[in-house]
């Protein structure tokens, strides 16, 4: 009787678990492995499967399938041969991370490359992210945060009004333009630290690398819209100080991803939602006054994850909090020769609040900025306690922050 050209079950009394499947002219490079992987489907381990083909050379490219996949193969007369399939298909394949849901604690470092969730298989390389492990990076709220990030994205050529013309004073807009250029070096530096570390981190924890990726997307924003405020009526950029890039650099120089969020985002991008608020209130032009707005909100969101990050590592390693008070320490006593904030960009602060050039309004300038400061310094120890810090502990650290804001 002839053999069907698909799939036929040997007939017996006891429980069926052979299949016999004819390839006919079809070969392994054309798709017959196809009907050898479902008809391997049917059965359990150990148990075998009979194939009969025409197809030159057949037998040897199945043999080779064979090998690849795990199971035995062994020639038979009259162009048949039995496959006997392997005792676990986990030998092949890892299922660590059963469902895209499920975060590990640890994903092996050969997952690699793959989707949450995937079964990957075994042997494949074994990729060197640093930061592999849940408790260095996660933050529950991280895919929450990356919704708000993506509906309150804007864009630059719609969301803000370029087209008015200059109706301030040249001094006034001096200061906007010292002021720019000092938030384009310290944005530098905010897209830099994360993208530093997203090279670093496992794919497994995709929330964290998504939010990551938006965060330095939105710093990138920042940076374009800045320039393009020091040219818009024609200015270039102003002062840099030696003082305020040693600041950022220590930023640039941290190895730990939770004491970077912390210096950056927790004190350093917490402090500029209080500066670019401030430029917000005072900017003699509407464009300054729409992007600064904008701006501090996507800062918020950056500071929201540090702390929300910090929050649940400070659970699992309250020890963790030491670290952080040394690292500002740290970062003080390695600044304690510079000068701290660029002159010229604090003076600017006054000349903005105060709009004109006279003893009363650069008093009430002054007077503005001097608010801003204490603003500040209360905002991040809020912050540190909400950490756990102790009101003097948080004090203490607030005042010790970098004179540079960031």
């Amino acid at each position: 009787m002839k053999k069907s050209s698909m799939m036929k079950r040997a007939t017996s009394l006891k429980p069926i678990t052979n299949i016999e499947i004819n390839i006919e002219n079809l070969g392994f490079d054309s798709g017959a492995h196809l009907l050898v992987k479902h008809g391997l489907g049917q059965i359990s381990a150990f148990d075998k499967i009979e194939i009969t083909g025409q197809s030159p050379e057949w037998a040897a490219q199945a043999a080779a399938w064979c090998r690849q996949h795990g199971h035995d193969f062994h020639t038979l007369e009259n162009n048949r041969a039995v496959i006997t399939k392997c005792s676990d298909k986990k030998q092949r394949w890892d299922r660590s991370s059963a469902t895209s849901s499920e975060v590990l604690k640890s994903p092996s470092l050969t997952l690699g490359l793959a989707a949450r969730g995937a079964q990957v298989e075994i042997g494949g390389p074994e990729f060197q992210f640093k930061l592999n492990k849940k408790s260095e990076v996660w933050s529950t709220n991280s895919a929450e945060l990356y919704q708000q990030a993506i509906t309150a994205q804007w864009n630059a050529n719609t969301a803000i009004d370029w087209s008015q013309p200059q109706q301030h004073s040249n001094l006034l807009e001096n200061a906007v333009v010292q002021l720019m250029t000092y938030m384009i070096e310290n944005e530098n530096a905010a897209l830099i630290v994360p993208a530093r570390f997203l090279g670093q981190l496992h794919p497994h924890f995709r929330e964290t690398q998504a939010l990551l990726a938006i965060q330095i997307a939105d710093e990138a924003r920042h940076i374009d819209v800045f320039n393009r405020r020091i040219e818009l009526y024609g200015k270039s950029p102003a002062l840099s100080t030696a003082g305020g890039q040693a600041s950022l650099k220590t930023l640039l120089d941290e190895q730990d991803f939770g004491v970077a969020e912390f210096l950056l985002s927790v004190l350093g991008e917490g402090t500029f939602v209080d500066l670019l608020q401030f430029i917000h209130r005072f900017a003699p032009d509407i464009a300054t006054k729409q992007f600064c707005l904008l701006a501090a909100k996507d800062e918020s969101r950056h500071v929201s994850f540090g702390m929300s990050h910090l929050l649940e590592k400070l659970k699992t390693n309250p020890e963790f909090k030491f670290q952080l008070k040394r690292s500002v320490l740290a970062r003080y006593e390695s600044l304690i020769s510079t000068s701290g904030l660029n002159e010229e960009v604090f003076d600017a602060l006054i000349i903005l609040a105060s709009g004109k050039m006279n003893p009363e309004a650069v008093a009430s300038g002054f007077k503005e900025v001097q608010l801003l400061l204490q603003e500040m310094k209360d905002g991040r120890r809020v912050r540190l306690e909400r950490l756990g810090f102790t009101n003097s502990e948080a004090i203490e650290i607030s005042s010790l922050h970098t004179r540079n804001f960031m």
